[in-house]
């Protein structure tokens, strides 16, 4: 690595050197010399009689070499610097080439030269014995990308992995999840319905072509899925079809539960598509019922947390003699408000380290976490 930053520098202060001279040689042209000068008006007035008749074809192409001969070894004299500071030229050379040894050299004392980069799945496995509460979504995606790969026939994870790309602000990566979590599950309502909206993401609230496939093969398998028909009556209604659309919309306003909080805000919804003859212009698509979308993305961040902290159960499962782990799992329950599973984890935990005071203390102030509302 050494050696590769020396001949870096060298090549670099080869190249500034390189630069300057043609630099230097260029700049010669913007302040001619009286000879150049006189050379090109002689061009210049043998041009002028050619016009005027003046002189003959055989006179002008003799008289025409002569002066552009004349004006070719006049520039072939000129100084390659400018004479107006030829003593500027070595130190200017110099700095040129001190430049870039002076870059290494400072990068050698504050830089990390010579230090290895962490891999990234070393930091990814990392992230996965870290407590998931406390990881932003794109980690978070990165660690049940993982847990796919080692889960191939298990759609949960691919599932979980889209709603935190979705959370990251990745649609099209979420899409992709999906579209593998559909060809392990097709029978899945939930995984179509999941497509098509990470489609409408995608698109920028156009449901498009692919997104209404997808809504269409969720309503084959489950004929009351809520976001399928919100959003195929949504497109009937994008296209025209204003009165097929609200029909839709009104019997899926029926088919919610009463205690449904979806209800006044997608009520209003159809009210005002009704009023406006379709939809506003300046209006996108909100991807679900009104007022709703809050508590679903919500729902969705909680979604891939309680993943998260079911690999890290199924983990400690597997190989129990992880006292770190327990404590990240009792605080993780803590903070998810799953006092029956803190619980039932906090007593499984002291069970297996009854002699040790420290773990104790630790899973004892892990239970004491407070719980924490989840926000998109």
């Amino acid at each position: 690595m050494i050696a590769f930053w020396i001949a870096a520098a060298g090549l670099s202060a080869v190249v500034a050197a390189l630069m300057l001279r043609g630099a230097a040689r260029a700049s010669v042209g913007v302040g001619d010399d009286a000879s150049l000068a006189v050379h090109r008006r002689q061009l210049s007035e043998i041009d002028d009689l050619a016009e005027r008749g003046l002189l003959a074809d055989a006179e002008l192409k003799g008289a025409r070499a002569e002066a552009g001969r004349r004006l070719i070894a006049a520039a072939d004299h000129q100084a390659p610097w400018p004479a107006a500071n030829p003593k500027l030229r070595p130190l200017v050379l110099a700095l040129a080439a001190v430049a870039p040894l002076l870059a290494i050299g400072i990068y050698g004392m504050v830089g990390a030269l010579g230090v290895a980069d962490q891999p990234y799945l070393k930091r990814v496995a990392q992230w996965r014995n870290t407590d998931p509460t406390q990881l932003e979504p794109a980690k978070i995606a990165a660690v049940l990308e993982q847990i796919a790969i080692q889960r191939p026939a298990d759609p949960e994870p691919l599932k979980n992995l889209a709603l935190a790309r979705m959370a990251a602000g990745d649609a099209t990566g979420a899409a992709q999840a999906l579209r593998r979590a559909v060809i392990i599950a097709p029978t899945r309502a939930d995984l179509w319905a999941g497509l098509g909206e990470a489609f409408v993401a995608d698109g920028q609230g156009d449901i498009g072509t692919d997104a209404r496939k997808a809504f269409a093969e969720a309503l084959k398998r489950d004929p009351k899925n809520v976001s399928a028909r919100y959003h195929l009556g949504l497109a009937r209604i994008s296209d025209g079809d204003v009165q097929g659309g609200l029909a839709d919309w009104k019997a899926l306003l029926s088919d919610l539960p009463e205690g449904d909080p979806r209800r006044m805000g997608f009520g209003h919804q159809i009210a005002q598509v009704q009023a406006d003859g379709g939809l506003r212009a300046e209006a996108a698509p909100t991807g679900q019922p009104a007022e709703a979308a809050q508590g679903d993305q919500a729902s969705n961040v909680q979604g891939f947390i309680q993943g998260m902290v079911a690999s890290l159960a199924a983990k400690l499962e597997a190989n129990p003699d992880d006292p770190d782990g327990w404590i990240k799992l009792t605080r993780a329950y803590a903070v998810l408000g799953d006092t029956a599973r803190r619980d039932a984890t906090l007593a499984k935990a002291q069970a297996r380290y009854k002699d040790q005071p420290k773990v104790l203390a630790a899973l004892r102030q892990a239970a004491q976490t407070p719980s924490q509302k989840i926000r998109p």
